[in-house]
């Protein structure tokens, strides 16, 4: 397969502009479209033809539609051979979808009721006890993270960078937009992101001022 990839999703999404930085790691060739933006409807027909949940991101790669914001990120570096991004031996592959899955799960779910009422300033999170539950929350799992990195000394699956540091680079930068009274004090994340920084694709599509 050596056709153009087309990945579908706004780039204001943090779980596309996660499969953007992969894409631009990776080096493949892909276009760009924005649904979710203006006409690009994710409630038309055209869209929900390929992905039925109407959820953003959708990569298309000829006849394959592919969803998933983690899996997209797994596909592109299988596909474009980086082992380097994505081990194929079992023990360092599995060092590295660990950290990707907890960041699906346990850290997601840390942070949406504080990042929805302190960033997006959505009324129906605003509540001053679940926010701070939502902050001490959130911030126990940065420490995890915390943890990690003064363990490896660099990246989350250990001396080099991969998929993980590329799901975690964002909710990391999340995690630092999101304006807090008392931000905890963690060295090795503020290291490890001037490590990210270093990048020109995490420049693009993590540090870019979008939350």
């Amino acid at each position: 397969m050596n056709q153009t990839l087309r990945l579908l999703g706004r780039a204001t999404s943090i779980n596309v502009r996660k499969v953007l930085w992969t894409l631009d790691e990776a080096g493949l060739a892909y276009r760009h479209e924005a649904w979710g933006e203006g006409e690009l409807s994710l409630r038309s027909p055209e869209f929900l033809a390929l992905n039925p949940l109407g959820m953003i991101p959708v990569l298309v790669d000829g006849d394959a539609v592919l969803r998933e914001s983690n899996t997209l990120c797994r596909y592109v570096a299988a596909r474009a051979g980086r082992q380097d991004l994505l081990p194929t031996e079992a023990l360092a592959r599995a060092r590295v979808e660990q950290w990707m899955d907890w960041q699906a799960t346990e850290l997601n779910n840390a942070w949406r009721y504080a990042f929805m009422g302190l960033v997006r300033k959505s009324p129906a999170h605003q509540d001053a006890v679940l926010l701070a539950q939502g902050l001490q929350g959130w911030n126990a799992q940065m420490d995890v993270l915390e943890a990690q990195l003064q363990t490896t000394g660099a990246y989350a699956a250990g001396d080099a960078f991969t998929l993980a540091d590329v799901v975690l680079g964002l909710s990391l930068e999340r995690w630092r937009q999101t304006p807090q009274a008392a931000r905890p004090s963690f060295p090795a994340l503020e290291a490890y992101h001037a490590r990210l920084c270093e990048r020109p694709a995490f420049r693009r599509h993590g540090a870019n001022g979008q939350p």
